[in-house]
């Protein structure tokens, strides 16, 4: 049985052009950025992408989006309720858990909390994975700048004697930038989930297709781009490094000074003696 081997750091770089790569509910569906006009892209908003693509992959996966439900399941309980395998672990906590992460490969990488209410009194589930994939909120490398334009909707939305009055909207994007994310897998919780090296090679080529599939009115074909994925394996179960140390040996620059495009930034990976990196070109 295959198992996983050793820690694995990794980081993605991305551009972003006249898209709005993450907006933020709370603030009109701008683009999200911090409170130094930095550009963020949430890890719940990355982790969705690549669940999106394990189902492209033909991954079993247990949070589905509406758009990518491909079961026709219309909520989590259900999905769990009706999954053989959690039935045939009954009460036990430690099977049901093992039984998940055997099903579906977004539980055994980033962990879920399964608590469902049920019909009858006492007969619920609370169970809690630890998942060995982490990943940060992807941050731009300069601030970004969000131009805003104002949209008009014309047209009625139901059959009417008269025409509905014009609907205004707002709609936003980031003109150009460039953002980074990091993210590692842990040894120790991979044992516990089952995860594998196969697992991980899942996760390399969804970090490198991330933007596959994922066109909408706010992110056309071609206005977000996986530049690099950076891939670190170290020799052994904990890592010869901490993450922190791994994550700082990369280095993202600008070479003029207002980068546009992602051929306006010197990407330079600082060699850490004994730890294998590789890079790959992005999708």
């Amino acid at each position: 049985m295959s198992t996983f081997t050793n820690k694995i750091d990794f980081a993605v770089i991305f551009s972003v052009k006249n898209a709005n790569p993450n907006g933020d509910p709370l603030n009109g569906n701008r683009p999200r950025e911090n409170y130094e006009g930095y550009g963020e892209v949430s890890d719940v908003c990355l982790k969705r992408k690549m669940r999106n693509r394990f189902i492209d992959m033909g991954k079993e996966v247990f949070v589905q989006s509406d758009d990518k439900n491909v079961d026709g399941y219309k909520s989590l309980s259900d999905r769990a309720a009706n999954a053989v395998e959690l039935k045939e672990a009954g009460k036990d906590k430690e099977k049901y858990a093992i039984a998940a992460c055997q099903k579906w490969l977004d539980v055994r990488a980033f962990g879920q909390v399964f608590a469902f209410k049920s019909a009858g009194k006492g007969e619920g589930v609370s169970v809690g994975v630890r998942g060995p994939v982490s990943i940060h909120t992807a941050v731009s490398i300069e601030r970004i700048d969000i131009s805003s334009m104002q949209i008009t909707k014309s047209v009625n939305s139901e059959t009417k004697d008269s025409k509905s009055s014009d609907t205004m909207g707002m709609k936003h994007r980031v003109d150009a930038a460039v953002y980074v994310t990091y993210g590692s897998i842990n040894h120790q919780l991979a044992e516990k989930t089952g995860f594998t090296d196969e697992d991980a090679e899942v996760i390399k080529q969804a970090l490198i297709t991330l933007f596959e599939n994922d066109a909408s009115a706010a992110r056309p074909d071609g206005s977000m781009e996986v530049c690099k994925v950076i891939w670190w394996e170290h020799n052994c179960f904990a890592g010869q490094y901490s993450s922190a140390k791994v994550h700082r040996s990369l280095k993202v620059t600008p070479k003029v000074e207002t980068p546009k495009t992602i051929m306006d930034y010197e990407i330079e990976v600082e060699p850490l003696e004994g730890l294998k990196v590789e890079v790959y070109e992005g999708i």
